[in-house]
């Protein structure tokens, strides 16, 4: 696991270096700077639209750079022909391959704590009524994005070892916007019986290859302060092993194709 551990660190850095930081502190300035005008509206409006546009940001946010940071590893150390250099050592291909998906989500992992941090900073400068349990409230909803957006990350790593960054950039971004738009959709359609067979099994096949990133938005219950969940630990923790399930198949099947591929 040494290997993996070192490819990890080497990938934080050169996903560091790529000034991706920078953009995240444009995206605070520019709620700075946008924030302020949400004074003319109602403490109540102004909590909901604040709240909104805090979670919309990160998330929103999250997953370009989740897409932007994966699809490229693999294809950027093939152009440059590095990832022979690493091969020769006694480096297996799926260790090359977990050792920059690891690195990717620390990396992820440390661009969301930062843009997080800020941007959950200036909602509370912005709400100066707004009490820690809101703050922390707000705060809930981006350990769950990364959990979102480490199943993306695995998702394009997978396309990154058949297609170019290019097509892995639509096929990732569309994956991630059926899982998290039409999921409802299509497990609905599963489960209505008057359906025929043949489309409640199309819907079914789709509800279950597709990633269910609609799940992970909790922002709802935020915004609205709806009432909890009974079990609120268990449904957390069920999601969670959730997206651990896909992560690893994703990057199994990846790694199979990877170690079958000519580089």
């Amino acid at each position: 696991m040494n290997a993996v551990i070192s490819i990890a660190k080497t990938t934080i850095g050169e996903a560091i270096r790529r000034r991706v930081l920078l953009v995240i502190l444009l995206i605070g300035v520019l709620f700075l700077v946008i924030a302020p005008g949400l004074s003319v509206l109602s403490a109540r409006q102004n909590y909901t639209v604040l709240t909104s546009f805090t979670l919309g940001i990160i998330q929103l946010t999250s997953a370009v750079i989740a897409i932007v940071l994966t699809v490229y590893l693999l294809p950027n150390e093939v152009e440059r022909r590095t990832i022979y250099t690493i091969l020769s050592k006694p480096v297996y291909r799926w260790h090359f391959l977990l050792g920059k998906y690891l690195g990717a989500v620390g990396a992820l992992f440390m661009m969301m704590v930062l843009m997080s941090t800020v941007l959950v900073l200036v909602f509370k400068i912005m709400q100066k009524d707004a009490s820690m349990d809101d703050v922390m409230r707000l705060a809930t909803a981006p350990i769950f994005f990364f959990v979102q957006m480490s199943l993306l990350a695995a998702v394009a790593m997978f396309f990154s070892t058949f297609v170019s960054p290019i097509v892995n950039i639509f096929l990732s971004g569309g994956v991630y916007l059926i899982g998290t738009l039409f999921s409802p959709v299509f497990q609905d359609l599963s489960n209505n019986k008057s359906l025929s067979p043949a489309v409640k099994g199309a819907a079914t096949l789709v509800h279950t290859v597709v990633p269910n990133f609609a799940q992970y938005n909790i922002q709802s219950g935020i915004i609205n302060r709806g009432p909890e969940l009974r079990s609120v630990e268990f449904y957390y923790a069920t999601i969670v092993g959730y997206a651990l399930i896909y992560i690893a198949v994703f990057l199994i099947a990846g790694m199979m194709i990877f170690d079958r591929k000519e580089v």
